[in-house]
């Protein structure tokens, strides 16, 4: 079986309900994944926008939400999420801080694109990185990845 990544409130390419945006509670959706490879060590999740600010004329990456060394063995997060899995780590995303923030396009419908990576080591503690410094970390030790691409408009 393949590693997938998936919510139980929003269909792949389908619309990311607003309790989970700027417009509702500003909350993570629920996650759950399966599928990871035996060879996996930790886990990284990477929630962007790549649409940013404008879907018509694309201009940035925003990053809503970065995790790593999530444990292997896990198999998602609850909505909401406020403990962690175990030695879970957080990065910081375009609005400067850690944790989940929400879709909240300045126009048109973004695609948010929610990224599994599994991979064959634990990272060190990189120190709240921004995404690029995660990706850096990574570099070589992605064994599988799995998306799953939700969107959402005012």
């Amino acid at each position: 079986m393949s590693m997938f990544i998936r919510s139980a409130v929003f269909e792949e390419g389908g619309a990311i309900p607003g309790i989970y945006t700027c417009d509702g509670e500003d909350i993570s959706p629920p996650l759950e994944w399966a599928g990871i490879p035996e060879a996996a060590r930790s886990l990284v999740l990477i929630v962007d926008d790549p649409d940013a600010p404008d879907p018509a004329a694309p201009k940035m990456v925003w990053v809503h939400w970065l995790l790593y060394n999530l444990p292997p063995d896990s198999n998602g997060l609850a909505e909401a999420v406020a403990a962690l899995p175990a030695g879970t780590r957080e990065g910081v995303n375009d609005w400067q801080r850690t944790g989940y923030g929400g879709p909240c396009p300045p126009v048109g419908r973004h695609r948010y694109f929610f990224k599994l990576y599994a991979l064959d080591t634990l990272l060190p503690d990189l120190e709240k990185p921004t995404k690029d410094r995660l990706l850096e970390a990574m570099q070589g030790h992605v064994i599988e990845e799995a998306v799953l691409m939700g969107t959402y408009s005012h």
